[in-house]
């Protein structure tokens, strides 16, 4: 058994004046002070990977930085899934005693630290090294594939089928503080943006970000405030774009490995957080997962599903396509967020009654997945 009992994120955004290191060390401590852990009392350390850092030894790099000398100490890297993964193996490491509070942690000045061009041509090299990095393929044209055979399939248009999520996180990032863009969208206004693949424009994209985000994973509950990891699942079916299938790319193994751990149907759960680097991603991972009919999730968020006060609430703090997305920590936003919410401590995004939250990553195009189910302290609002 492991329990979340501390959470940190920061605020997403051009956010100029720390570094890669400095925003890790920044929500690593915002962790550690809501957990009410000291830096000694840290025995495991596991950090993700930053693109503007390129270091060999991530975690024991913040180590030092911050004055932890732990017992175990991990560097990772697994693409957008490399935040909720980091929990996973954070949860094997207390259940096996080989560490009883783990400090997890991601950050990165993704946005004021490379250019776009630096940036975009380093996550390119998820794609195929003979077969699809030669010919410039970038991150945004390969899920514009993926967008465009979506759309095709289901006899969709990008305004129906993919503009609504976009609509419906941008509406949840207008009630966070700490999210990237809050100034409401339509759908129209999603189409008339820049293209940048298409059927891909700028709002079907999320924007890159400096910040950070970390939790602190324990042995113990603490306190009522923790939320206890009840179950966690992966599924690794592709690393290619080329090699997909369309129609099972891994969430819903993943998802469904961790419910039976859990113990729970995805019918019972009350609050999500659903990887969103794109529209199309939100799709693609809503209707896999069963939340959504095969080309039904913008008809869906149209429909206000996806809404806090919605049968399905999904991310309520905006997702990476509104808070914002810096690298691994963008992913672990959804984490915190859900931890947030089944703590009761969400203001006014607060779900109602949540008491059961499922996170689910993705990593690279479509390919690395991983899912954690997470309940409330007993005795939670």
């Amino acid at each position: 058994m492991a329990w979340i009992r501390g959470a940190g994120l920061t605020a997403f955004g051009r956010l100029p004046g720390r570094d890669a290191l400095g925003w890790q060390a920044t929500a690593a401590t915002l962790a550690m002070a809501d957990a009410g852990t000291r830096p000694r009392d840290v025995d495991g350390l596991i950090v993700g990977y930053a693109t503007t850092l390129d270091h060999l030894m991530p975690a024991n790099l913040l180590a030092e930085y911050l004055g932890i000398t732990p017992a175990v100490a991990l560097g990772a890297a697994v693409g957008g899934a490399t935040g909720v993964a980091m929990v996973v193996q954070a949860v094997a490491l207390v259940d096996s005693g080989a560490a009883s509070t783990v400090l997890v942690v991601a950050g990165e000045d993704r946005a004021s630290g490379q250019s776009t061009q630096t940036s975009t041509a380093t996550l390119a090299q998820v794609g195929h090294r003979r077969y699809e990095v030669p010919i410039g393929a970038t991150v945004p044209q390969y899920y514009a594939l993926l967008a465009s055979a979506y759309l095709h399939e289901h006899g969709l248009t990008p305004g129906d089928g993919l503009a609504p999520l976009a609509v419906a996180m941008r509406a949840h990032a207008a009630r966070h503080d700490g999210a990237q863009f809050r100034t409401p969208v339509t759908a129209a206004d999603v189409r008339a943006s820049r293209p940048v693949a298409d059927p891909l424009n700028l709002l079907d994209c999320c924007p890159v970000s400096d910040g950070g985000a970390a939790v602190v994973v324990s042995a113990t509950a603490g306190g009522g405030r923790a939320v206890e990891i009840v179950g966690t699942g992966q599924a690794h079916l592709h690393q290619h774009i080329s090699e997909a299938d369309m129609h099972e790319f891994g969430a819903r193994v993943s998802a469904g490995r961790a419910l039976a751990r859990a113990g729970v149907r995805i019918g019972e759960v009350d609050v999500f957080g659903i990887y969103d680097s794109f529209t199309i991603t939100l799709a693609l991972l809503l209707e896999e997962l069963g939340l959504a009919r095969p080309g039904g999730a913008g008809a869906a968020a149209s429909e206000g599903r996806f809404d806090l006060d919605g049968p399905i609430p999904v991310n309520p703090h905006g997702g990476l396509l509104s808070y914002g997305h810096c690298g691994v920590g963008g992913g672990m936003a959804h984490l915190v967020e859900i931890v947030t919410q089944l703590r009761g401590e969400s203001g006014g995004r607060q779900v109602a009654r949540a008491r059961q939250g499922l996170v689910h990553a993705d990593g690279g195009v479509m390919s690395a997945h991983v899912t954690a189910v997470l309940r409330a302290a007993r005795g939670a609002t």
